[in-house]
Order: structure tokens, then sequence, then C-alpha cells
């Protein structure tokens, strides 16, 4: 399974790879593991989903936001290793909701990206994870995910 033509035929394209906004990089490689840095769904410069899900946004547009995220993090892994052919599997997601107080549907919003490693990797894009409300998270966004990836050897 070539997972950038996941991408296509799903009619998605990979961002620009988003720079660290802050002290960090976006990805650090140990052996064949790939640490990457949390995303939010900012896609040139702009937020695609701003606020909380249960006040301005809902659970199907919060997935919404955790793929773009999901999309972020895959252009920084193929920016980090030069194709995502090189990941051996998704190993495990943090997925943060920025949700009201009392929010308990962050596994669906985090679907959003779930899924989506899962249409480009097959059996590879399955992975342990974590959904957990908060909130707030940076510049506002909906959805916030950290990665952990298998690379190939």
């Amino acid at each position: 399974m070539n997972p950038e033509a996941q991408l296509a035929a799903l009619g998605l394209t990979l961002p620009p790879p988003p720079a660290a906004a802050g002290s960090y990089v976006p990805t650090v490689r140990t052996g064949n593991l790939l640490y990457c840095a949390g995303t939010i769904c900012l896609v040139g410069g702009q937020m695609t989903h701003l606020g909380q899900v249960g006040k301005e946004q809902t659970v199907q547009t919060g997935s919404q936001a955790a793929q773009v995220c999901a999309l972020n993090t895959l252009a920084n892994i193929k920016a980090a290793v030069g194709s995502l052919d090189q990941v051996a599997r998704i190993v495990f997601v943090s997925g943060f909701v920025n949700a009201i107080d009392g929010f308990a549907d962050s596994p669906a919003v985090i679907n959003g990206a779930s899924d989506l490693f899962v249409k480009v990797f097959g059996e590879a894009g399955k992975h342990a994870r974590a959904a957990v409300a908060v909130n707030g998270l940076p510049k506002g966004s909906t959805t916030e995910i950290q990665v952990v990836v298998e690379l190939k050897h």
C-alpha cells in the first residue's frame, strides 16, 4: 500500500509542513521511532477550526479538525524522512480536544485523525491512543494531536 497514493485516492493533499511555534522541533528520531510534536489545525498560516467542541464546533467539525491535524503530522513525517513509504506503522496518537466542561465524546472527535491513518496505512495505521478533552489549545485550535511512528529500517 502506497500511503501517498492512498492520500491522492482520498482526494487529499499534504499541506506544507508546519513550522515549530516555539522552542522545539517538529520531529525527533531515535532509533526507528519518530516522535512528532503536537500539530494543530493550522494550514497556510490560517486556522481551519477555532473554538470548543460543544460551543463553536460540533463533534463532526471537531473530527474534521482532527483530520487536518493528522495531515499536518503526515507532512512533518514526510519532511523528516523523505517519504511516507518509510512509515512501518503508526504506534501511538495523543489527541486533545478543546471542549466545554464535561465533554465526554473526545474519542469520536479524535477518530478524524485515527480513521485517516488507517485509510492511508491500512493495518499499519492502527494504533494505541489517548483522547482527552481540555479547556484550551494553542491559537484557539479545536484539536491537537501528537504521534509516535515506527519507521522502516
